[in-house]
């Protein structure tokens, strides 16, 4: 509330005014192309590595939810790694992989869109492994038995059966890994270049080097945008299922 009333003042200059002095919506019309840019990156970022979060995701769910493998606590442990690491120490290891990558195959994915999804990709995955096996622990398996028994295959059970019943955690992984895809900045401070900057990473440097109310405007937008994201999921799927799916990780 306090951001959204800032960005009607318009008399603000180097620093912001609590409550405004003089409304006016000038600094929306001031917004810099730039931030529509990476915010463009950002979305189609989170979008990616919520995607393949999923793709990822599930299968490594029901491995280790259902498979009988040495080692399955030690794997379920690797995949939890990622939370567990500092996001800094994710970034710096990741741009000395690529700078290794570079000296070895001749190709550098620092600075690149496929290199920030392949680390979104590693951050966000382990969100829809635990959401995703929370529901699978507590799976009926005499479902798929009852479509086995009546001629189906095993895709077609996983499609119509064990997917349909798992879907509410795959939204809830798929909602998390989309949210710190988009919020993430320390990652992307490392493996971002001008032409690939996400937009939390270009507001981050807007507010360290110089103040511009158009931040302020920008960043109201974002929450009524997000605000309506909630409502669509809360009309399509309803929150409470995810947040019922998240709780059980």
């Amino acid at each position: 509330m306090v951001v959204a009333l800032s960005s009607l003042d318009g008399r603000q200059q180097a620093f912001f005014h609590f409550p405004p002095r003089q409304l006016s919506i000038a600094w929306y019309w001031s917004i810099p192309g730039r931030y529509f840019e990476t915010l463009w990156t950002s979305l189609l970022l989170a979008t990616v590595a919520a995607v393949v979060g999923c793709l990822l995701g599930i299968p490594a769910a029901l491995g280790l939810v259902r498979g009988r493998v040495p080692g399955k606590e030690v794997i379920a442990a690797l995949f939890r790694a990622p939370l567990q690491i500092p996001f800094v120490v994710t970034g710096v290891a990741f741009l000395q992989v690529y700078y290794l990558a570079s000296d070895l195959i001749g190709v550098n994915l620092a600075g690149s869109f496929l290199g920030l999804a392949l680390a979104h990709v590693f951050l966000s995955t382990p969100y829809v492994i635990g959401t995703v096996g929370a529901v699978l622990q507590r799976f009926n398996l005499r479902l798929e038995e009852a479509a086995l028994s009546l001629g189906a295959g095993r895709l077609t059970t996983f499609r119509r059966v064990t997917l349909p019943l798992i879907m509410p955690g795959v939204y809830a992984g798929a909602l998390y890994a989309f949210v710190v895809s988009f919020g993430d900045i320390p990652v992307a401070l490392f493996l971002a270049s001008p032409r690939y900057t996400t937009f939390p990473v270009e507001i981050f440097h807007a507010m360290e080097f110089d103040f511009n109310p158009a931040v302020l405007a920008v960043a109201t937008l974002i929450i009524f945008f997000s605000l309506g994201i909630l409502l669509l999921i809360q009309r399509i799927v309803g929150l409470d299922v995810l947040l019922r799916a998240g709780g059980r990780e």
